[in-house]
């Protein structure tokens, strides 16, 4: 049986990690700038990440969310400790796909609303409901129901407004910072007016972290550098570092009934081990205090390139974009220099997603492969 294709594929297998590198089948070493799609947040194959997930399937590997399960509970709290929203519920599943459906859905069961808000340049997922929501048609089936969606382009309140004026909107869903949408992010102004305008329409407003949450901005979730409060947040990819998980964390006034939710697989033993491991090795090892520190230097450094307009982005999540499309640019960075980054839908714009113990160095020896590329 052949594989269906997703991806373009580089003609390169990896089968070892370890922090920062990434090793392949014939023991070439490479520096990992992409994480795998912002996936590995605390690096590949921690010590302490190996033994927590060990442990547990030594233990237990998985049990029905129909009885009491420890393990999620302990997470829970970690989650709420590092990320201090300890009055949030935790609704726990698998991609941030379904993270931003089961956040759509619950904000339309809480309102009785149809209607959803998103931005241009968004991505929300591949399922039928967090597709219909993304500003992308190349991947709109027409099973995909986007009658019940309006997209305005980021930052512009005024369009907001009018659509909430309707009263038929049950959530409006932004990223933290836009991904694949090439590092879009919204001013503060904005966001603030736009909290304070959905409480007002009663719609619910849905911070979309998958990409841009778990300390990758150096808060541990990007709408906290803007001091507002959603009603519900989606988190994926960094908060497993690599084993499938996601969840939505739902605000204290938002009232959790039987029948609204439900999942078979999320929040399992092991994923809530790999999870805690996370956790305790963010906070031990400083590491969003690292991706602060070391996106600051990133972002200067990279912006002193030839070719280089703007670095956009916030800590470790990053776009560079250049003067001229960039596929060239990633493929030398891959099989010259060794080193592997993201793409975006601008062509211009490579994105660095590391993990989040990079070092300056790492930034360095970037920015020389880059300077000798460029020449």
């Amino acid at each position: 049986m052949k594989l269906f294709d997703v991806y373009p594929l580089y003609d390169v297998e990896i089968v070892k990690g370890c922090g920062s590198r990434v090793w392949d089948a014939d023991d070439n070493e490479y520096l990992d700038l992409y994480g795998g799609h912002a996936v590995i947040s605390i690096g590949h194959a921690h010590p302490r990440y190996v033994s927590a997930i060990s442990e547990q399937v030594a233990r237990l590997g998985f049990y029905s969310n129909s009885v009491i399960n420890s393990v999620q509970s302990r997470y829970a709290e970690k989650v709420g400790e590092i990320s201090g929203l300890t009055d949030y519920t935790f609704f726990m599943c698998n991609s941030g796909a379904e993270a931003n459906e089961n956040a759509v859905k619950l904000a339309s069961f809480i309102t009785g609303k149809s209607r959803v808000i998103s931005f241009g340049k968004s991505f929300h997922g591949r399922t039928s409901l967090a597709v219909a929501i993304t500003d992308n048609p190349k991947i709109v089936a027409p099973v995909n129901d986007t009658h019940h969606r309006t997209i305005v382009a980021l930052n512009d309140i005024e369009a907001v407004k009018r659509e909430l004026a309707a009263g038929d909107v049950c959530a409006v869903i932004i990223e933290g910072i836009q991904g694949v949408g090439g590092m879009g992010m919204a001013s503060d102004e904005f966001m603030k007016t736009l909290a304070v305008e959905c409480k007002n329409a009663g719609a619910k407003l849905i911070l979309d972290e998958v990409q841009s949450g778990c300390g990758r901005t150096g808060r541990y979730f990007a709408f906290q550098h803007y001091d507002i409060m959603p009603d519900i947040i989606s988190v994926a990819k960094g908060i497993g570092n690599g084993f499938p998980m996601a969840g939505i964390l739902i605000a204290p006034d938002i009232e959790a009934r039987y029948g609204m939710l439900g999942t078979t697989f999320g929040g399992n033993h092991l994923a809530c081990a790999a999870g805690s491991a996370v956790i305790d090795v963010m906070m031990e090892e400083h590491l969003m205090e690292n991706a602060a520190r070391v996106g600051a230097y990133a972002a200067e450094k990279l912006s002193g390139l030839p070719h280089v307009v703007a670095v956009k982005g916030r800590g470790l999540m990053l776009g560079v974009e250049f003067d001229e499309p960039i596929a060239a640019i990633r493929r030398a960075l891959v099989f010259d220099k060794h080193i592997f980054t993201g793409a975006a839908s601008n062509p211009c714009m490579i994105r660095i997603l590391p993990p989040l113990c990079i070092s300056e160095k790492d930034i360095d020896t970037l920015y020389d492969a880059l300077l000798d590329i460029l020449k």
